[in-house]
């Protein structure tokens, strides 16, 4: 894929996400992907998901920043939403919280094969 065909694809995997389509997920990343290191699989991948939205009934990925070159995608993702609870080990419990994450996808062909992120912490222990 081309920089223009792989920013294309990641837009729909994130359109994906924010409509909770997770049968789609199979879509856009393989069977045996790796997340900061660790292979977690599509369904663990999918698990950690599901968590996520539940935790933060309304998580919204927002792009900011995309940089495509393939076979990689960096995307710096912006959040403002309210986690239930603790999140991060922080005792958000509802506040409305803004945060962005750094995150790195390794694809092969079409679908992501690894992931590596990083979440701004530090925003979010600021904000409580």
């Amino acid at each position: 894929m081309n920089r223009a065909e792989l920013s294309e694809v990641y837009r729909a995997y994130i359109d994906c996400l924010n409509a909770q389509d997770w049968p789609k997920l199979e879509q856009f990343v393989h069977d045996d992907v790796h997340y900061n290191d660790r292979l977690v699989g599509l369904s663990g991948y999918r698990t950690m998901l599901e968590r996520d939205f539940s935790e933060i009934p309304d998580l919204h990925f927002d792009i900011q920043r995309l940089v495509s070159d393939p076979p990689c995608i960096a995307s710096r993702l912006g959040f403002d939403c309210m986690p239930k609870g603790t999140f991060l080990g922080l005792p958000v419990n509802g506040k409305k919280i803004s945060f962005t994450e750094n995150v790195f996808y390794e694809f092969r062909g079409d679908r992501i094969g690894r992931v590596w992120s990083i979440i701004d912490k530090a925003a979010i222990e600021a904000q409580i």
